[in-house]
């Protein structure tokens, strides 16, 4: 009976000290779109989101990556399914957010789209605003760039449809050398809107837009979940997406993010990490 006593106290001891831990960590939370966002692994999927990947760069003992990143959200949906309010329970005073949205929020369809200089730049200062009002610390990025090389961008309504395309499927047309920017004002606004509210900003469009264009034409596809019929066994039939990373590209951009976000907020670089 007194082993058991014993026992149960060192189980209680170690419960209680481990809470204590997790409560002195500080967590990172993400809110975004699919470019971000935690996808289905089963069955050998490849495609990841960069927040997938954020953790391994920061030590786990004192920062803890929380993504809230959603496929197809745009800063308007992700408020009005009760996302947001979702994170704001969670939060504690000392921890950081990062509001990365822009590639839905460009969308015509109404229950995403938002306007530059107007609803979408109102969302951001909401996220900044209430970050701050539960005593977190926002950090603002724009959208990161979609690997196009064309010298006329394809129409493209919705990101979320290349999931369902094979290769066959893919835009057929001649690429050039420079990449050609997608995002317009969407990825200027977050950046002025974070300099009006003295919060925060990584230039996540800059830090992608060089990577992707510093590999060129051909290796960028090394990225994306672009693959040539009978290369990947998850996606037999190919695949040409030029928005969403495979595991390889998500490693590259949560690193360099990773490193952005130490530059920005020196704090975190005390936990900045390299994966064994």
């Amino acid at each position: 009976m007194k082993h058991l006593r014993l026992l149960a106290i060192v189980a209680i001891t170690l419960l209680a000290f481990t809470s204590a831990k997790d409560d002195q960590a500080t967590t990172i939370f993400i809110i975004g779109d699919s470019t971000a966002a935690n996808k289905d692994i089963s069955n050998g999927k490849k495609e990841r989101g960069w927040g997938m990947m954020l953790q391994r760069y920061f030590d786990p003992e004192y920062i803890r990556v929380d993504n809230h990143a959603v496929n197809g959200r745009s800063s308007k949906s992700f408020i009005d399914e009760g996302r947001w309010d979702a994170v704001l329970t969670k939060m504690k005073p000392g921890d950081y957010v990062i509001i990365q949205f822009g590639h839905n929020d460009e969308k015509p369809k109404a229950d995403r789209h938002t306007d530059p200089g107007s609803t979408f730049d109102y969302n951001i200062a909401k996220f900044i605003r209430e970050t701050r009002e539960h005593g977190g610390i926002p950090i603002v990025m724009n959208c990161v760039v979609r690997r196009n090389f064309f010298v006329n961008a394809p129409e493209n309504d919705d990101d979320e449809k290349l999931r369902t395309t094979t290769f066959k499927d893919g835009v057929k047309m001649v690429e050039g050398d420079s990449l050609i920017d997608t995002h317009g004002l969407y990825a200027v606004a977050p950046r002025d809107v974070a300099q009006r509210m003295n919060a925060h900003f990584v230039d996540a469009n800059r830090i992608t837009h060089d990577l992707e264009q510093g590999l060129g034409t051909e290796a960028s596809k090394k990225l994306h979940m672009w693959f040539l019929p009978g290369e990947e066994p998850s996606v037999p039939e190919g695949r040409q997406d030029n928005t969403h990373y495979n595991i390889y590209g998500a490693q590259v951009v949560a690193r360099l993010l990773a490193d952005a976000l130490c530059q920005e907020v020196p704090l975190l670089s005390r936990y900045r990490i390299e994966p064994k």
